[in-house]
This record gives structure tokens, C-alpha cells and sequence, in this order.
């Protein structure tokens, strides 16, 4: 028994320090200009082992693409119309702001596959991102028939929450050069999480 437990925690370990060194290199040289030798030499452990781990380089990429998704959308996925639009929208921008501010390379990865025409998404995750779309708009024209927010398109209102938390991850060089920082820290992303939940749940007429 402890011996099995050990191999698991062994096996979560190494399968985590693959995963965080495969997305710096994702992130950095897009699926082409990775290999699995750069990212078993990030990682600290032999190509072989890698390779026992994941598979191979496409199905690695998937899964992080898959786990950037799920960690963003998680906050929504079980909402319904007796929740409170206010308290869902700004849960979704904070949590989405903290997920930017922890995770950037999994943000950038992910705008990279879009960049190249979403080869990966196409085919395996456009799909099922459809369906949640879908069962998310529903509960918001819901909301908004029972006069608890503004008629506003969800679709659209998902992408602007999408774009604007991950614009602090993808244009960070962009962000501090201009407002002359080295980095943003804490506050920065506090400040811009407040004002990304005044003006969208503002804009879109939570009540």
C-alpha cells in the first residue's frame, strides 16, 4: 500500500514539473520550435521519462491547452439563473485576474495556438468549448428576461472578460514598460481587477 502511494506522489510530482516546464517552452517557441528534449531538460528529468509520462509531444500540448481551459472557465461551468449575475460576473473577472497574474505562460501558450490558426483547438476542444458556450448564455438571457441585467449578448460579454483578465498575462512587457514598472505586483493586479468589475458589471447592468 505505501509503496503504491509513493509511486502516485512520484508520478504527481514529476507529471507537474513536465507540465510547468513544457508550458515555458510552449509558451516561448510555440509546438513547432519545442521538443521534448528542451522540455525534459526544463523539467530535470531524462527524455525517456518524459516521454513515459505524457506520451508525446502533441498529446502534452493538448493537455495543457485543455487544463489552460478548464482553469479558466471552472468558475462558470456549474453557475444557474438562481445565482446572483453581480457576485458571478465579478467572481469570474477576479478569479480570471488571479489566474493571469499565476499562470501567465499558460495564458500565452494558449494565445500562441490562436495565432497559428488554432490547429490543435479545431480539432480537438472547439467542439466542447461550443457546449459550454452555449449552457452559459442560456443562464445569462435568463437573467436578463427576470430584469437582473442589462439584454447584452453573453457571448461577446464572455469574450471581453476573457480578453481584457488575459491581457495583463500576454501584454505584460507592453503594461510595465508603459506605466514604468518592473513588474506587476500585487496591487497592480487588485487595482485592475477592481476596475475591470466596475465597468463590466456597470456596463452590462447587474443589478
Amino acid at each position: 500500500m505505501n509503496h503504491d502511494l509513493s509511486e502516485a506522489t512520484v508520478r504527481e510530482r514529476n507529471e507537474l514539473r513536465i507540465h510547468d516546464a513544457a508550458e515555458n517552452i510552449f509558451a516561448r517557441h510555440g509546438y513547432r520550435g519545442a521538443s521534448i528534449q528542451a522540455i525534459a531538460a526544463a523539467a530535470g528529468l531524462p527524455k525517456s521519462n518524459v516521454l513515459y509520462y505524457v506520451g508525446s509531444k502533441r498529446r502534452l500540448y493538448i493537455t495543457l491547452l485543455e487544463r489552460t481551459m478548464w482553469r479558466w472557465n471552472e468558475m462558470l461551468s456549474d453557475i444557474s439563473v438562481d445565482d446572483d449575475p453581480a457576485e458571478v460576473l465579478e467572481a469570474f473577472i477576479r478569479s480570471k485576474m488571479r489566474l493571469s497574474q499565476t499562470h501567465p505562460q499558460s495564458s500565452r501558450l494558449f494565445a500562441n495556438e490562436i495565432l497559428q490558426g488554432a490547429p490543435f483547438l479545431k480539432e480537438s476542444l472547439f467542439g466542447d468549448m461550443q457546449e459550454w458556450m452555449e449552457a452559459r448564455t442560456q443562464v445569462f438571457r435568463q437573467w436578463a428576461e427576470r430584469g437582473l441585467m442589462d439584454p447584452v449578448d453573453p457571448v461577446w460579454l464572455i469574450f471581453l472578460i476573457w480578453s481584457a483578465t488575459q491581457h495583463y498575462a500576454d501584454f505584460e512587457t507592453q503594461i510595465v514598460g508603459i506605466t514604468h514598472r518592473e513588474k506587476l505586483g500585487d496591487e497592480d493586479f487588485r487595482s485592475a481587477s477592481d476596475f475591470l468589475c466596475q465597468v463590466i458589471i456597470k456596463g452590462c447592468g447587474a443589478r
